[in-house]
């Protein structure tokens, strides 16, 4: 007794016709499937970040794990060798200027 019934559905729909208008209809259901579309975007991108901070997390302690002094080192030195070559290319750019100019 309580089911519904296909007449019910024709009343709602009718309803829903003369509340909206026949020609809002389509844009609203439009809509309504963009930001779906949108919603499970936006969804997927979270759960995606969420395993990709998980992977990261797991990437730095192991490598904070890595013999950490050795590789300080070599850095460092890295650093040092490429800020030495930086400032010879500076002071040769420097230098071309004034021999230019005179």
């Amino acid at each position: 007794m309580n089911a519904l019934q296909p007449w019910h559905i024709i009343v709602l729909v009718l309803v829903v016709v003369l509340l909206f208008g026949a020609k809002r209809l389509p844009d609203a259901a439009r809509s309504i499937g963009k930001s779906m579309k949108i919603f499970k975007a936006e969804t997927k991108d979270l759960t995606g970040e969420q395993k990709t901070e998980a992977e990261a997390e797991s990437a730095d302690t192991r490598h904070i794990a890595a013999p950490a002094q050795t590789s300080h080192d070599q850095q460092v030195a890295d650093l040092q060798r490429q800020l030495d070559e930086l400032k010879k290319q500076q002071a040769a750019s420097a230098d071309q200027p004034q021999k230019n100019a005179s």
